[in-house]
């Protein structure tokens, strides 16, 4: 039977993609619940999968109601005259705000799948949207950003911080919450318990639009855990449904704060819930559903795929890996995530092709049949696939670089300016410090590979005569109080140094301001420099579209976001 010949060809037998190609090839609408019962009781104990139960469970709900719904649309269509389909509802946009444009225009069910009656979710008025971003791990705040003072403090945050400055500056856009955990640790900047932070908006759009009280972007930060102390990602996952209770409190107060404001005469429901890493999905997906609004997810930097890059490094067993990153839950968050969303946001194909489709809520082929019989208007049978949204790196950047552009002009209208002290902290490393720089800018753990650089760099002595070696590898006080796992990268660095005499060669500098690190980029472009990031794996790379803004050659793994993210800067 169908079954025993899936598991031949495969050799492992997969319940949920055995259910899926039952429901789309070989659909039998009074026969939907058996095939619901069989992909179940096909599966050993070993593998009962309270997820996957949910998830089938609901696909033959979807579908029933779907029928329902169909049918009442088919004794409508029977009255009426059938309409040519224009060739626009044949095009399915990838655009993240651009849907089908037709007779199902905005209809869920068509986009979806989803055609629960009654239950269309929640959607603020389109000129007065409310959008809330939820981001729960490390040091979140609006200028002066840590980044690089622990493993929680990097791209991510600096990537939320600027979506919700840009998103605040979109027309349409009414409010925009970013909402993180409150930090009342010692040790810590005391803005980091403040309950709200008003962002600045991006200067690259001067948009003439009434503003209320409360309008605009701001830093929400949730109490949740214990208070006095700061938890890396790894041990918020008991604390998540606290932070839940909170922002739900948070949410309806301020919707219905809005709502006054704009004088619509209900509560300004949130048009969206942003989930930014697992943890923030599960957080979202619980609130999207109480709340019953849209979810977008985007990962950022996937499990399955860390947890198998870090199998193949044959550093640390599948237990030991679990115990240190807390990863079975983390999977088990994005999986929960996939099957809340509406949208994933994704920065490149590859993440789409290779990471994504190691997750059961996810598969390129079907998600590919599926869309295809939308575009055509088939039925999907109630099947529900989450759209998965390219993003092109540059395109949330492209402030950046007008600001770029704008910093530029002012360095070459002011030749009374003097140079940035930064500049002196890292020249009095080099011996000749006319040497042309080539930057790395890194966190120094394992898998930013800084110790190949170096390694690559005094292995080289062409190289060692023709150019310096910048690292700049966060923020420090010393190697001592570092975690050691930064602190084992760094004293290999040093000893890499030490090993290939390369003093007066390479600069480490132990501080820098988050403002400083533009000045560092203008450095090494002033020297005729060049970037480098020789990460194992890059899931996005912000530092490559900095310093390509500055005219540095970039020299990057092809591992990852870097080829997509050089195709997308070779056409600006």
């Amino acid at each position: 039977d169908r079954p025993s010949l899936l598991l031949r060809e495969r050799g492992h037998f997969s319940p949920a993609r055995y259910f899926v190609e039952e429901v789309i090839t070989g659909y039998d609408e009074t026969d939907l619940y058996k095939t619901w019962s069989r992909a179940n009781a096909m599966r050993s104990p070993q593998e009962r999968n309270t997820r996957l139960e949910n998830m089938t469970w609901r696909i033959w709900n979807l579908a029933r109601k779907k029928k329902e719904v169909e049918d009442a649309k088919r004794l409508k269509r029977r009255l009426e005259t059938e309409k040519p389909r224009t060739d626009a509802t044949a095009e399915m946009s990838e655009d993240l705000f651009e849907g089908e444009k037709g007779e199902d225009a905005g209809d869920a069910s068509v986009a979806y799948g989803d055609s629960s009656a009654g239950n269309t979710p929640r959607i603020s008025a389109v000129d007065k949207l409310y959008i809330v971003l939820i981001s729960l791990h490390g040091l979140v705040r609006g200028e002066n950003l840590e980044l690089g003072r622990d493993s929680d403090t990097s791209g991510q945050v600096k990537y939320v911080v600027e979506l919700a400055k840009a998103l605040s500056s979109c027309p349409g856009v009414y409010r925009v919450d970013l909402l993180t955990r409150q930090i009342l640790a010692p040790n810590y900047d005391r803005g980091y318990g403040e309950p709200s932070e008003t962002l600045v908006p991006t200067s690259f759009k001067n948009l003439k639009q009434e503003r209320g009280e409360n309008s605009g972007a701001y830093i929400t930060r949730i109490p949740f855990g214990p208070k006095d102390k700061y938890l890396a990602k790894e041990h918020l996952w008991p604390y998540v449904q606290e932070f839940v209770d909170g922002a739900l409190s948070h949410i309806v107060h301020m919707s219905k704060i809005i709502g006054e404001e704009i004088g619509c005469g209900h509560p300004m429901w949130p048009a969206v819930i942003h989930g930014h890493y697992a943890s923030a999905g599960v957080a979202a997906a619980l609130i999207s559903g109480a709340l019953n609004v849209h979810m977008v997810f985007t990962g950022h930097f996937l499990g399955k795929d860390k947890l198998e890059g870090l199998l193949k490094q044959g550093r640390q067993t599948r237990e030991e890996i679990n115990m240190t990153y807390k990863i079975m839950r983390r999977i088990e968050a994005e999986e929960l995530s996939l099957d809340a969303s509406e949208i994933v946001i994704a920065s490149t194909r590859q993440e789409i092709e290779e990471q994504w489709n190691l997750y059961d809520g996810f598969e390129v082929m079907l998600a590919r049949k599926l869309r295809a019989r939308v575009k055509r208007g088939a039925n999907c049978y109630g099947r529900y696939m989450p759209r998965m949204v390219i993003i092109p790196p540059g395109v949330e950047f492209g402030h950046m670089i007008h600001e770029f552009d704008m910093e530029g002009e002012e360095d070459s209208h002011s030749p009374a300016s003097e140079d940035p002290p930064i500049w002196s902290e890292i020249m009095r490393f080099f011996t000749n410090p006319r040497k042309p720089l080539i930057l790395a800018v890194a966190r120094p753990y394992p898998e930013k590979n800084i110790t190949t650089l170096v390694k690559a760099f005094g292995e080289c002595r062409p190289l060692r005569e023709l150019a310096n070696l910048t690292l700049i590898m966060g923020n420090r006080e010393a190697i001592s109080k570092m975690s050691n796992m930064s602190a084992a990268v760094l004293t290999s660095v040093l000893t890499l140094i030490d090993e290939y005499d390369l003093y007066g060669q390479v600069a480490y500098p132990k501080h820098h301001k988050h403002s400083e690190v533009l000045d560092i980029y203008r450095l090494a472009a002033r020297t005729k420099g060049a970037f480098v990031n020789v990460a194992y794996f890059e899931q996005f790379g912000v530092t490559l579209i900095e310093a390509a803004m500055h005219g540095l050659p970039v020299i990057a793994t092809k591992n990852g976001a870097p080829v997509e993210i050089h195709q997308v800067l070779a056409s600006h």
